[in-house]
């Protein structure tokens, strides 16, 4: 007798038999739903700004900015390129194959399981499914349940405005987390901690489920003192200080001279107290930790350094202001283990180089930040350092062994090249954070610790998508006569000839070019074969040569 399904296994069933219908393969489906998802952004911003002000205690101006807007432009940019990206692409060929069709069809990969992270509940969870809903997958959604206001949220809503059928929600903790991996997926998108992510690609090994992970990293910022160190400064706390710091792409951690550092301190002092007034923790404008575990670890952070700015804490209110540490230990916690909160350590370094061979030394970052005028600054730090992406002059727009992000400030724009191109990194921002992470045609990811695979935009479709190869041959009697050497007995002869005729060749673009350079060279063929060619073929030639018409046909009539 078989064993009775459990209610999760039972939604991935109902998930996969939606998905063998066959509907989510129609574009106009997809686009349908695409319009429902928002719909329900747009018809329930109150109930999700609610939410995220129960859980995170988040001002409405980033809920809406930070998540809601992120998510209705992403569909936006997805309605408007999605008949583009699902057509099939055709690819060059060669001699042999010129009156061939090469072609890769996009497939969807079938049911997914998307999970979703805490931090940012709304944008995690629901950004990926834009994605696999584009490519045409049934989609089961695992919200993090820390912030189980908005889960409960978003599990009322989505049956409301999607197909019942294709895509679920499923709530709960880690039980329900376990038992839900132990069902086989054809795609797994997990976003949070490395730690768990090495949980979920562990059950996904066991079926080999491809898989995204988007997870975090130290994320570290070089500034120098070529910049506008009143705009610098702004640009930098504002990244620390959304959320508080609650951000996977948040600048973890400042590398700069001894100079910038008593220039940027003085500077972050005086923009501070003009964002927040003197008694931060009244401003409305400033979220809290998300639990006490997390309030209780960041405590233990303000004991690796010396604290010039900030060092507040109320557990009760789960409360801790925007700090900046100095005199840091680089083997401390607070450098070796991602933050999440709204703690700054500056560590001094003499150069660029130095900073180089500091970030080398950890994991990959999610994001490079870098602050420079310089130009050789910025090449210098992005060719030297690997990211999931970059950011210059910015921080957290772009949108760890390596960190998932690297800020670089400077106005030498020949050393921030050479930083750019020298540090390991998953995404790169020069003058400012984050802001990489809001552009559609960047693909945002991680490397290494940080994560593998990305998404937003077109990466987001890629992500979901299988692409398919195939190669339509036809009967045609040229690419026939030029084929013939792969067939036995084998010859040097053979073997040089073929080489060279699949060979790619780049050929004219209009399209009847190629015709003809392969009429001459069918021709030439020919001739070049009868030194291996079997007894029979010139006057196979000989009867078909007096009506050049066969050379178009497909097949003999």
């Amino acid at each position: 007798m078989a064993e009775k399904m459990t209610h999760n296994e039972q939604v991935v069933q109902r998930a996969r038999e939606a998905y063998m219908s066959g509907k989510t393969k129609d574009v106009e489906f997809r686009k349908k739903q695409l319009k429902a998802l928002m719909r329900m952004y747009e018809e329930n911003e109150a109930a999700f700004c609610s939410a995220l002000a129960k859980d995170l205690h988040k001002p409405k101006q980033e809920s809406v900015l930070l998540e809601l807007n992120l998510l209705k432009d992403d569909i936006r940019h997805i309605l408007a390129r999605i008949d583009e990206w699902t057509k099939p692409e055709s690819t060059p060929t060669n001699i042999v194959t010129l009156f061939d069709k090469p072609v890769i069809y996009h497939d969807p990969y079938g049911v997914v399981l998307i999970m979703g992270a805490w931090n940012y509940p709304v944008q995690l969870a629901l950004l990926p499914v834009a994605g696999a809903i584009a490519a045409g997958n049934c989609v089961i959604l695992k919200p993090s349940e820390v912030s189980s206001t908005t889960a409960e949220t978003i599990a009322e809503l989505i049956p409301k405005y999607l197909d019942n059928e294709c895509f679920h929600v499923v709530c709960g903790g880690i039980p329900e987390t376990t038992e839900l991996l132990k069902s086989r997926f054809d795609y797994i998108f997990y976003t949070g901690s490395p730690q768990v992510g090495k949980i979920v690609r562990e059950a996904a090994n066991k079926h080999l489920t491809p898989t995204t992970l988007e997870l975090g990293g130290k994320s570290p910022l070089y500034i120098d003192d070529s910049v506008d160190m009143d705009i610098a400064v702004r640009r930098i706390m504002w990244g620390k200080c959304i959320n508080v710091g609650q951000t996977c792409i948040a600048p973890d951690y400042v590398l700069c001279s001894q100079q910038v550092q008593t220039k940027f301190v003085d500077k972050a002092r005086d923009v501070l107290k003009e964002w927040y007034g003197e008694d931060p923790r009244s401003s409305p404008d400033l979220c809290r930790i998300v639990s006490d575990k997390h309030v209780e670890r960041l405590a233990e952070y303000l004991k690796d350094g010396k604290v010039v700015i900030g060092g507040d804490v109320n557990r009760e209110e789960r409360w801790i202001s925007p700090t900046i540490l100095v005199d840091v230990d680089p083997k401390s916690k607070v450098m070796t283990e991602e933050i999440f909160g709204p703690i700054l350590p500056i560590v001094n370094v003499d150069s660029p180089y130095d900073a180089i061979k500091f970030i080398n030394e950890r994991e990959k970052p999610l994001t490079l930040y870098i602050f420079t005028k310089q130009e050789i600054i910025s090449d210098l730090l992005l060719k030297n350092t690997t990211s999931g992406g970059s950011c210059v002059n910015d921080t957290m727009l772009h949108l760890a062994e390596r960190p998932l992000a690297f800020y670089v400030f400077s106005n030498k724009s020949d050393l921030v090249n050479v930083l750019m191109e020298q540090v390991p990194y998953g995404g790169c921002t020069v003058n400012d954070v984050m802001f990489h992470a809001a552009v559609h045609d960047l693909p945002f990811g991680g490397i290494g610790n940080s994560g593998m695979g990305a998404y937003h935009g077109k990466a987001s479709y890629d992500t979901f998508t299988h692409r398919k190869s195939c190669l339509i041959r036809n009967y045609n009697k040229i690419a026939e006569t030029i084929g013939k050497s792969r067939y036995p007995p084998y010859s040097e002869k053979k073997t040089k000839f073929l080489s060279q005729m699949l060979r790619e060749q780049p050929f004219p673009s209009l399209k009847f070019v190629p015709y003809l350079i392969a009429f001459g060279l069918g021709v030439a063929s020919v001739f070049a074969y009868k030194g291996i060619a079997k007894d029979g073929l010139r006057e196979w030639m000989s009867q078909r040569v007096r009506s050049p018409l066969w050379l178009f046909r497909s097949s003999e009539t």
